[in-house]
């Protein structure tokens, strides 16, 4: 995304323009009344990144047109991103431009924020990270009390203090934890990551019984959604988010969510009856589970057909997507038997052509 691309101004416009090509898209379905939810206009992304360019005695944050990436744009402030961002970001190119083992083939840096004023900063270098950079970089945290820095160079990543931030998010009133750790994933626009648990929260409403979810990340849907079922047992490949997932499970005082590191396409295979159930989905107890919603949260490609198999044998499904268009697709394929009963488009992205879509489906009542 291009800074000039960022026009406050016309945020209502660039709006509807994607509630209606998302209509377009998604008309040939029978779906109930599309709700729309709104970013803030500016100061959204809690998240990020920009390469560093180096034009003799100069040094300034620059980002990239796709349509040329030779020609630096230079970026002194970013609109998108969080007003911490924004003001840590002259502060760190002063403390770095004059302590030349510092600045020296620094070529990006990369903001994690939070809403509570924590900040992770990384610097990535096109050189070997050693002792003298070391000493200089415990000054310079020194001087950014709030913040945690990181060194990387080819192979190495060198951790100040600690490589994550703890986040805060307030859904219905009550405040749940997160640590969100250097990249991993984490949605980016806090206040729509609130909006969209608030929304699964409600959708779920009337929900009993068990839950099992499927790509659960750090635990972001989990902790708050265990709040309406007796159990969950919840998937994810990557082991970093789900030891984050574990330690926020803790933290939240959650005592009902079991979280396996499975793959989901293993996870379908083993509760299809297509392989024999593996020891760590044993152990968290899904041969006793009784989901009542299985909630999804895939990457842009979607579920596999394992999966929509799967969950299509399960009364409730609450579909969180980063793609419409597999979204789309998913969902012819679920129409045979289960309906839409809710529809959300979430605005976690503004000034791009993406979208988050959330939908909430029941089994069709002939069934």
């Amino acid at each position: 995304m291009r800074p000039d691309q960022i026009k406050p101004e016309m945020y209502e416009q660039q709006l509807q323009a994607k509630q209606a090509e998302l209509a377009e898209l998604m008309s040939s379905l029978s779906l109930p009344e599309m709700e729309v939810y709104a970013s803030k206009p500016s100061h959204y992304r809690m998240r990020a990144e920009f390469r560093i360019w180096h034009d003799g005695d100069d040094l300034f944050y620059a980002m990239f047109d796709s349509a040329d990436p030779r020609t630096p744009i230079r970026t002194d402030q970013f609109l998108a991103a969080s007003e911490q961002i924004n003001a840590l970001m002259p502060k760190l190119l002063d403390a770095v431009r004059d302590v030349p083992i510092l600045r020296h083939k620094l070529f990006q840096v990369d903001f994690l924020t939070t809403t509570t004023g924590e900040a992770l900063i990384s610097l990535l270098y096109h050189k070997p990270i050693d002792e003298e950079w070391n000493a200089a970089a415990k000054l310079l945290d020194r001087a950014f009390p709030a913040c945690h820095f990181i060194g990387r160079s080819r192979k190495k990543k060198q951790i100040l203090t600690r490589d994550f931030v703890m986040e805060t998010l307030t859904v219905h009133g009550e405040k749940y934890h997160y640590q969100q750790v250097e990249n991993s994933f984490t949605q980016p626009n806090a206040g729509i990551s609130e909006k969209m648990l608030e929304w699964a929260l409600d959708v779920t409403e009337n929900a009993s019984g068990d839950l099992l979810e499927m790509y659960c990340g750090n635990g972001n849907f989990s902790i708050p959604l265990a709040r309406r079922f007796d159990r969950v047992v919840a998937t994810e490949i990557s082991k970093v988010s789900v030891n984050s997932a574990q330690l926020n499970i803790a933290m939240n005082g959650m005592k009902n969510i079991q979280v396996v590191k499975m793959a989901s396409e293993d996870v379908s295979a083993a509760l299809n009856g297509d392989v024999e159930l593996p020891k760590s989905l044993v152990q968290a107890g899904v041969s006793e589970l009784s989901p009542s919603v299985v909630l999804v949260d895939p990457p842009r490609a979607g579920l596999d057909d394992a999966t929509v198999e799967l969950i299509r044998k399960i009364d409730s499904i609450l579909y969180v997507s980063c793609n419409p268009e597999t979204l789309k697709a998913n969902l012819e394929a679920l129409s045979t038997t289960h309906d839409v009963v809710r529809y959300a488009m979430f605005d976690q992205f503004p000034y791009t052509h993406h979208v988050e879509t959330a939908v909430y489906l029941t089994r069709k009542a002939q069934l």
